[in-house]
């Protein structure tokens, strides 16, 4: 019998991110941090950084000059009950650009306050599919909000895959600012369905309180 290879012990996470889900995968001999709706995560390390989109999207960025850089997985809030989907998703509410600033300058503040700096960032954006039938537009809703908002701020966008009616499993290299997507056309949808509409009922209930700031 072939002995397992030996583990690398990892490198202790930035600060603030020690919750987050890592592991070593085998497969591509790296550190792995597995992210889930609402949660981001930032590395200096040769790590990757994967997630499954539905109608989320994600957004990984980086300091292409200094290596360090992370992703972000988020869904804008809808109005009314989430229970009752339908009607709902042209019916934003103003926090839920409130929310998508905080998912997206939280990323950015955090690779700015440990080394990265603006002039040098690289961004590439995924998701936005229609998986939920009733919400139609939540996907669209969530393009429509990152791309102004990455316009707004002066990023330039080097690559993107949104939209279309497939979940999408990205896989990100910060380091490298390599990219592998892969959609999961075969996939029965009814995990990724369930999971994003908790995670809508989550945010409706608790809406993101307080103003942040991008950092200069």
């Amino acid at each position: 019998m072939t002995a397992l290879a030996e583990v690398p012990k990892m490198e202790k996470t930035l600060a603030g991110f020690e919750q987050v889900n890592r592991y070593w995968d085998r497969r591509s001999n790296v550190v792995a941090a597995k992210i889930l709706p609402g949660e981001y995560y930032v590395t200096r390390s040769d790590e990757m950084i994967t997630t499954v989109l539905g109608s989320c999207v994600a957004a990984c960025i980086r300091d292409r000059v200094f290596g360090i850089g992370g992703m972000n997985h988020f869904m804008l809030p809808i109005h009314d009950d989430p229970s009752s989907f339908a009607g709902n998703s042209n019916r934003i509410l103003s926090s839920a650009t409130r929310y998508g600033n905080y998912a997206m300058e939280h990323l950015i503040n955090t690779i700015l306050t440990n080394g990265g700096h603006r002039k040098n960032l690289e961004v590439k954006v995924f998701g936005g599919g229609r998986i939920i039938s009733e919400l139609t537009d939540v996907g669209r809703k969530n393009i429509e909000f990152v791309c102004s908002y990455l316009e707004t701020e002066g990023f330039q966008v080097t690559a993107k895959d949104l939209g279309g009616d497939s979940p999408r499993k990205v896989v990100y290299y910060p380091k490298s600012g390599r990219v592998l997507m892969k959609k999961l056309r075969s996939l029965h949808n009814d995990t990724i369905v369930q999971r994003e509409r908790r995670y809508l009922h989550e945010i409706d209930e608790q809406p993101v309180v307080g103003e942040i700031e991008l950092f200069t």
